[in-house]
C-alpha cells in the first residue's frame, strides 16, 4: 500500500515554501509597522475552551473539531480557530495587568474537518490578530486598514471588503425575536439544517449557502434595523473613518460570521478566483468574549486571513526564491579542497552558497547553478589555483571576471549586503 497524506492534509513542497515564507515574512513587517507583537500558542487546547467562546451550535464546534480524549480523560481539541487561544493565554499569564492595549498576532495552522475544496482544507493556516483593550471605532479602522494593507502587500488585487454591524446583548435579542418570527413562516422552505438553526442559532441561517435558504434569507429583517443608538453610532463612525482612508467599503447588513463570540462591527473582505467559497479575510469586534473566559471585560476585535486562500491568488515573484548568492564550481580535488574552506567561510558570514562534492563538468555544474536561480558561479580550476585567482561568473549578465583569491570572501559580503538593500 503506498503512503499518502490524510485527505484535506497538504504538503507544502519547495518551490511552494518560498512562497510561505515570503508571505510570513510580509506578515512581521507590517504588523510590526503596527505596533502588534508575536503571540504563538499550542495547537492543542481542551475543547471546552471552543465551546463556550465559538458557541455550542456552530458548525465548527457541532461539526467539524478534530477532539480526542486523552489517558487522563480530558476531552482535548486541535485548535479550528486562533481568538480563543490566544484569549485563554491572554487570561492564564495576566497580559491585562501589564498595559491597557494589546495587539498580538499570530502565524500557524487550524484544523476543521469539512470538505476539502479549493482553498479550504482540513489542516489550513491562519494569519490572525487580536486588538484588546479598545472599544473606539479608531481600532476597527485601524484593524481593517491593516488587513487590507498586509493583504495589498502580499499583492492581491481586486479585493471587495463587506462590513456589517451585529448590534450588543441590548439589541440583538430584539433583532432574534424578529428574525425567528420570520422563519417560523417558511420554515418548511428551509434545509434541515436551517430549520434547526432557527430554534438554536438563527443568526446562522444568514450563512446557509443552499441555494433555496438564500432566497428565504434575501427578504429576512436585518439587525441594522434593530441596532440601538450606541450600535448604529459606533457602525456609522467606522464606516466614516474607513471611508476617509480611500478604501472602497460595501455595507453589509446580511453578513454574519461563523462564531458566535462577534458583537458591533463585522467584516469580511473576498476575491474573484476562490469559487463560492471566496472569502480571503475576515473579523470582527468580541466585546464579551474576554469576560465570558473568566478574564476582565475588555473589548476586542481581531482578523484572520487565509493563507491558502491568499497563496492563490499572489502573483509569482523572483525574489521568493532561496538559492545561493553563489554557487562554488571546484574544478578536481584541489580546487575542490580549497572552494570548501571558501563554502565554510561565506557560511560563516551568512552569506547563501552552495558547492557540490562529486566529479562533474562544468558545464553540468553551471546548469545546476542557473536551475538553482544563483546569480553568481565562482570557478575555480588548476588555472586559477597556480594564479591564486578565481573566476566569478555573474550569470545574469553573461559577464566575467578574475578577482585575487584572498579578495573573494569581500567580493561577496559587498554583493551580500546590495542584495539585502
Amino acid at each position: 500500500m503506498t503512503l499518502q497524506a490524510v485527505k484535506g492534509f497538504k504538503d507544502i513542497l519547495p518551490g511552494e515554501t518560498e512562497k510561505w515564507a515570503f508571505m510570513e515574512k510580509t506578515a512581521r513587517q507590517v504588523f510590526r509597522t503596527y505596533a502588534f507583537s508575536e503571540i504563538r500558542t499550542p495547537i492543542v487546547e481542551k475543547t471546552d475552551l471552543f465551546i463556550r467562546s465559538i458557541g455550542t451550535f456552530t458548525d465548527i464546534v457541532e461539526k467539524e473539531m478534530y477532539t480526542l480524549t486523552d489517558r487522563s480523560g480530558d476531552s482535548l481539541a486541535l485548535r479550528p480557530e486562533a481568538t480563543a487561544s490566544v484569549l485563554r493565554a491572554f487570561i492564564e499569564h495576566g497580559l491585562a495587568a501589564r498595559q491597557p492595549i494589546h495587539k498580538l498576532y499570530s502565524i500557524g495552522p487550524m484544523f476543521r474537518h469539512e470538505r476539502p475544496q479549493k482553498g479550504r482544507l482540513r489542516q489550513f493556516h491562519q494569519i490572525n490578530a487580536e486588538y484588546i483593550g479598545s472599544a473606539s471605532p479608531y481600532a476597527d479602522a485601524e484593524m481593517i486598514r491593516l488587513v487590507l494593507h498586509l493583504l495589498d502587500r502580499l499583492g492581491l488585487r481586486d479585493l471587495r471588503l463587506r462590513i456589517n454591524s451585529l448590534g450588543c446583548p441590548l439589541c440583538r435579542p430584539s433583532f432574534s425575536a424578529a428574525l425567528v418570527e420570520y422563519l417560523e413562516d417558511r420554515a418548511l422552505l428551509l434545509c434541515p439544517d436551517c430549520q434547526r438553526r432557527m430554534k438554536v442559532n438563527p443568526l446562522r441561517t444568514f450563512d446557509c449557502k443552499v441555494e433555496r435558504c438564500q432566497e428565504v434569507m434575501a427578504e429576512a429583517p436585518t439587525i441594522l434595523a434593530y441596532n440601538c443608538p450606541l450600535c448604529r453610532n459606533h457602525y456609522d463612525r467606522v464606516r466614516e473613518l474607513v471611508s476617509d482612508l480611500s478604501l472602497p467599503v460595501y455595507p453589509d447588513p446580511r453578513l454574519v460570521r461563523g462564531l458566535d463570540y462577534y458583537t458591533r462591527t463585522t467584516f469580511e473582505v473576498s476575491a474573484e478566483g476562490l469559487g463560492a467559497q471566496d472569502a480571503v479575510a475576515g473579523g470582527g469586534r468580541y466585546d464579551g468574549l474576554i469576560r465570558s473566559l473568566g478574564g476582565p471585560d475588555l473589548p476586542a476585535i481581531g482578523f484572520a486571513i487565509g493563507m491558502e486562500r491568499a497563496a492563490l491568488l499572489m502573483p509569482d515573484q523572483e525574489d521568493w526564491g532561496t538559492g545561493p548568492l553563489v554557487f562554488l564550481i571546484p574544478l578536481g580535488e584541489e580546487a575542490r579542497s580549497r572552494a570548501f574552506g571558501l563554502l565554510n567561510a561565506l557560511h560563516k558570514k551568512d552569506i547563501p552558497a552552495h558547492m557540490e562534492y562529486e566529479e562533474k563538468s562544468l558545464k553540468s555544474q553551471l546548469k545546476r547553478a542557473d536551475k538553482m536561480k544563483a546569480p553568481y558561479a565562482a570557478i575555480l580550476g588548476s588555472e586559477e589555483l597556480r594564479e591564486d585567482r578565481i573566476l566569478i561568473r555573474d550569470l545574469n549578465r553573461q559577464e566575467q571576471e578574475r578577482i585575487p583569491l584572498p579578495r573573494f570572501l569581500d567580493f561577496f559580503l559587498e554583493k551580500s549586503k546590495k542584495s539585502k538593500a
